[in-house]
């Protein structure tokens, strides 16, 4: 349902990660259909559904470029004020001031001179200014420091507030603020 939010529970390797990655067409079902807004998935462009897909995970992908380029890889044609709210929103803002050059500075391979929080929350800030009507969220937190976390979970909640949401849930704290939670078990709904 539009604005809503599901939790995908269940054991390591029981298709939440492949169920996540059927919305976009990372790959494609070989039967049944995938309905969003009453149209199945495979009747649309990929870029028009891609569009409308922002994906946040654990394994966050930085380029070897500055933090304003990759916050702005979420939307090319952005404006400085665009840019700056998602950093606001995503928490990011503060620590990327800090930086040498601050929006300026160069991260390094795959944000090499970032902690994790710190990508997570230019990941976060780069989906913010995508503008998605669906978050796909494979619970950024599990690998952080309660510090870090607080400050991810704000991006989080900035992130998913009135869109719809799939969550890949690690946490009972991201179970409870579900709308809905799927159990799945050996690529199973139960």
């Amino acid at each position: 349902t539009g604005g809503s939010t599901v939790a995908l529970v269940g054991k390591s390797g029981s298709g939440k990660s492949s169920f996540i990655n059927l919305l976009p067409r990372f790959y494609d079902i070989q039967n049944g259909e995938i309905i969003i807004d009453g149209q199945n998935i495979k009747n649309i462009t990929l870029e028009s559904l891609r569009k409308e897909i922002a994906v946040v995970s654990q394994e966050v992908t930085l380029f070897d470029d500055t933090v304003r380029a990759n916050i702005a890889y979420g939307k090319l044609n952005a404006t400085e004020d665009e840019i700056m709210n998602a950093s606001r929103n995503a928490a990011a803002d503060k620590f990327i001031k800090k930086l040498p050059l601050g929006y300026e500075t160069l991260i390094g391979e795959n944000g090499i001179m970032l902690s994790g929080g710190q990508k997570q929350r230019l990941s976060i800030a780069r989906a913010i200014l995508k503008n998605s009507s669906i978050i796909l969220l494979d619970e950024a937190t599990s690998a952080l420091d309660a510090e870090s976390e607080s400050k991810v979970k704000y991006a989080i909640d900035n992130l998913i507030k009135n869109r719809t949401t799939i969550i890949i849930a690690h946490r009972l704290s991201t179970i409870k603020n579900a709308d809905k939670i799927i159990v799945l078990s050996e690529g199973s709904l139960v």
